[in-house]
């Protein structure tokens, strides 16, 4: 991960410094006095720091004998480097030369003038000292006389007898004392400061260089993904930064040694004029120490918000791990493969305590999430940069911990409910059960006398008495109780208590006419109890084996429920061909079958038989190949991504499918087939399986995401999981476009379906006459937006009449938008939602309102893509337009494309 975005303001600060220091004119030197030392140390040319009365800098050039022999190159870098000197400090100088030749010949007078014919910087004036011999200041004045006009024209030379001639140009105290001045000077001296000034300086900007390389380097580094390597690496940045931090004292050091070797411009004694005279030593240093310490504190500045801006990093990578281990999302997928009711006692008792066991898991996992969401707030009130991101999170993190404990209550809630509901069904049944074993069991013979029939009317009363609690039930309290739970078996239960009690209501009222009136005892028959058969609840059906799988709950354990899930969702696939779909050829089910059903196997199983064939076949075996190779299964989903597309056909077949199920849902030859099967689920169940199974893949291929971010194959795995959302999503728009009506025309010829859903519209005309219904139209219309690779459908949804699985939607045409004549407008003022869609030079206009701003961007980056295809489109168009087409008639074609 790049860091650059964090510390672009500070990088971008440290660069302006840099740049403004490397080329500051204190730093660009182009003769440095390291380099020449040895010629400067001959001393044939010095700048004492003195000023003329014009303030013009005075360069001498002292007697000296070899002066001729020193090569005119390394005379001219010697004046280039003395005229440097003074144009560090100010602008537009002047120079003044004193040539002392006051013990040499008029020919070296003569050298010397031709030498510096070519003066490096603004030369005001040279003030030559003449020889002081008789015969060679003759010479010189004859010589002087006659050369006057070559040397005026090159240089303004003056001719000088003696050294008090020179006060009349240069102040005493601006004169060296060989001049008879009060000007201190040693050029040793000099030169030695000269040098260790240059290398200050040098040093200065080489450790600009080094902040300027690791300010770079902290900037462009891109940051591992574990925590152990990131404090690792703040922790040698820490240790360079203090490394660089003894650097810049030690030159600071340095800088203030060398400061304090110069005497400091006392701005109170000396005036203006005096102050500028100076050689700038001190102020060149002092400039330079100040620099330093403006980038010495730029670079704490920097530092210190590098810093925290790597902890805050470090600690959103923390809670970014912590957010993702919480594994809440995983165990909400746990439990949702937990029932919430059952078909009997035993099987429900063993799903609470199966609830119970993710109840505790989800305790402990909402308590780990509670610590991480306290972790982000905390975050959060320390400003952290990514505020938004954590806030987000947390409220994710929360929003999960209370669906998950939600729906594990009312999990818990209905189950007890249902396990309520079961105990009661069985002891009213149990009941019924012993009441007419009472009845039938009871000696009619003896019951002919009058204290026989008595006693048999005592034991139905005590019986009755007894049993009130369950034969008393309102059937009406128990249906409004448990309707929600088990409604087939209410009314099973209410039959039966119905049946016994007027079995006992008959026998008693027999007893009772018997004691009343003593007539002739009445032979009476043991009724037989009316028991309906138990086969046809649920309730009392016999005990088959559970077809729900739980597997591996731990996260390592992912790849084997892929496989187990993959081999029993073909089993079943198995079942339903074989037991259904098979038994609609048998001869002998033919009287079974209802004639709307006959010869329409095609439709309600639709391409099952290619699904089976593909996972059975090829799918389930690439899946078993990957028990020793898990890097491998991100690769089996998209070798087979091709494949997987025969599942759009399923699902558009789905509601002819469903249709016809529910015509015939209640047929003998379903529930003969469902017998011969042992299933306990109808088959329109069985027919859910695919759709089911596909949304199954991308959930497993997230989990297997989750546990695998350093395992080889995840790329593969995150372009599996890409592929199954796009083919989901593909599913579900093309699932709406069926319910298109009205249409006239394919619309196969639009292209693939890219993106569908609801939106309001307002509508706008440029040409035309206004219609007083658009005026008043200050409510949007309700459309539903279809967005084809070639145009953008609008369609006004319905709810179609009828009750159940009868009600369905449809969604009528209203017209249609040609992409290649369409454009957008991303913002539209009042809402940040809406945005524009203008057809033909804005000939029609439609301002679109999303329900969220993330939705309006999915759909204008989806518009883009389709845009920017045409564009390339007529660019390839022209290109072979330029180089093959010649006739006006592909011209004409062209031109309306």
């Amino acid at each position: 991960m790049c860091l650059l975005w964090i510390f672009f303001p500070f990088i971008f600060f440290f660069f302006f410094f840099f740049f403004f220091f490397f080329f500051s004119p204190e730093t660009t030197i182009p003769i440095c006095a390291k380099d020449i030392s040895d010629d400067l140390m001959k001393e044939f040319a010095f700048l004492s720091g003195g000023r003329g009365k014009d303030k013009a800098w005075i360069i001498t050039l002292p007697d000296n004998a070899r002066f001729n022999e020193v090569p005119e190159e390394v005379v001219s870098k010697v004046l280039t480097y003395l005229t440097s000197v003074p144009s560090q400090h100010e602008s537009d100088t002047k120079f003044i030369l004193i040539l002392d030749r006051r013990l040499d010949t008029w020919t070296s007078v003569k050298t010397t003038l031709q030498k510096i014919a070519s003066f490096p910087g603004n030369l005001h004036l040279v003030m030559v000292l003449r020889p002081t011999g008789f015969f060679q200041r003759t010479f010189t004045d004859i010589g002087f006389r006659f050369s006057q006009e070559d040397f005026l024209l090159k240089l303004p030379v003056v001719m000088l007898s003696s050294v008090s001639d020179l006060l009349t140009y240069i102040d005493e105290q601006q004169l060296t004392p060989e001049f008879g001045g009060t000007l201190e000077y040693c050029h040793s001296e000099w030169v030695i400061f000269r040098t260790a000034i240059e290398s200050f300086a040098l040093t200065v900007k080489e450790i600009a260089q080094m902040l300027q390389s690791f300010g770079t380097e902290l900037a462009e580094t891109e940051l591992p993904d574990d925590m152990y390597s990131i404090e690792r690496i703040l922790a040698l940045r820490t240790e360079k930064y203090y490394q660089l931090k003894e650097d810049i004292t030690a030159v600071t050091k340095e800088g203030n040694l060398l400061l304090s070797s110069f005497e400091e411009p006392d701005s109170e004694e000396c005036s203006q004029d005096q102050h500028h005279e100076r050689p700038g030593d001190w102020e060149t240093v002092n400039r330079l120490l100040g620099q330093l310490h403006e980038m010495e504190t730029a670079f704490d500045g920097f530092w210190e918000k590098h810093q925290l801006k790597m902890e805050q990093y470090l600690q959103l990578w923390k809670f970014e791990q912590s957010f993702q281990e919480s594994a809440i999302e995983f165990l909400m997928g746990q439990q949702a493969e937990v029932p919430d009711t059952g078909d009997s006692i035993l099987q429900v008792k063993q799903r609470l305590k199966d609830l119970a066991h993710f109840d505790g898991m989800a305790q402990d996992l909402i308590g780990k999430a509670q610590v991480v969401i306290l972790h982000g707030h905390q975050l959060a009130a320390n400003h952290h940069y990514a505020l938004n991101l954590i806030c987000q999170q947390c409220n994710e993190l929360r929003h999960h911990s209370d669906v998950l404990s939600d729906e594990i209550k009312r999990k818990q809630v209905r189950l007890q409910k249902t396990l309520d509901l079961h105990t009661r069904l069985q002891q009213a049944l149990q009941c019924c059960d012993e009441g007419a074993y009472l009845l039938a069991n009871q000696q009619m013979d003896k019951c002919q006398s009058k204290e026989g029939a008595q006693k048999a009317l005592q034991d139905i009363e005590k019986f009755l008495e007894n049993s009130s609690a369950y034969l008393n039930y309102d059937p009406q309290a128990l249906h409004y109780d448990f309707e929600s739970v088990l409604t087939s078996e209410l009314k099973v239960m209410q039959v039966k208590l119905e049946n016994v009690r007027s079995m006992f209501e008959n026998r008693q009222s027999c007893f009772k006419k018997l004691l009343d009136k003593h007539v002739r005892p009445v032979q009476l028959v043991a009724p037989r109890p009316e028991n309906p058969p138990r086969s046809k609840s649920p309730l009392f059906s016999p005990k088959h084996k559970n077809n729900i799988l739980f597997f591996f709950l731990y996260f390592s354990h992912v790849i084997n429920e892929l496989i187990e899930t993959e081999r029993v969702y073909v089993e079943e696939l198995f079942t339903v061909l074989t037991g259904y779909r098979a038994e609609m050829d048998n001869p002998a089910m033919l009287i079974l079958m209802p004639p709307v059903l006959r010869n329409r196997k095609d439709v309600l199983f639709g391409n099952m038989p290619e699904i089976y064939d593909f996972h059975n076949k090829i799918f389930l075996h690439s899946l078993e190949s990957c028990l020793g190779a898990p890097e491998r299964v991100g690769f089996c989903f998209l070798d087979r991504r091709e494949d997987f597309q025969m599942y759009e056909k399923y699902c558009q077949n789905k509601p002819r499918s469903e249709s016809l199920w529910r015509q015939c849902s209640e047929s003998t030859f379903f529930q003969e087939c469902q017998r011969k099967l042992e299933h306990k689920l109808g088959l329109d169940s069985y027919l859910l399986k695919p759709v089911q199974r596909l949304t199954k893949y991308q959930l497993l291929l997230k989990e297997l995401l989750k546990y695998s971010t350093s395992c080889d194959g995840v790329q593969e795995l995150q372009e599996a999981l890409v592929a199954m959302l796009d083919l989901l999503k593909s599913v579900n728009d093309s699932m709406h476009q069926i319910s298109i009506t009205g249409y006239d025309g394919d619309l196969s010829e639009l292209g693939k379906v890219l993106m569908q859903g609801s939106f309001s519209v307002w509508t706008g005309h440029r040409k035309g006459p206004t219609k007083m219904k658009d005026l008043a139209r200050f409510k949007p219309m309700q459309r539903h937006l279809f967005l084809y690779e070639k145009a953008l459908v609008f369609c006004k949804k319905r709810e179609e009449h009828g009750d159940g699985y009868d009600k369905t939607s449809s969604y009528s045409f209203k017209h249609f938008l040609k992409m290649n004549a369409v454009g957008i407008t991303e913002n539209v003022k009042g809402d940040h939602r809406k945005f524009e869609i203008w057809y033909s030079g804005r000939e029609e206009v439609y301002v679109v309102q999303a329900q969220t701003v993330d939705l309006k961007m999915a759909w204008l980056n989806e518009i883009r893509k389709i845009l920017f295809k045409q564009q390339e489109l007529i660019k390839g168009t022209f290109d072979q337009f330029l180089h093959g087409i010649h006739s006006a008639a592909e011209l004409f074609l062209f031109s309306h494309c």
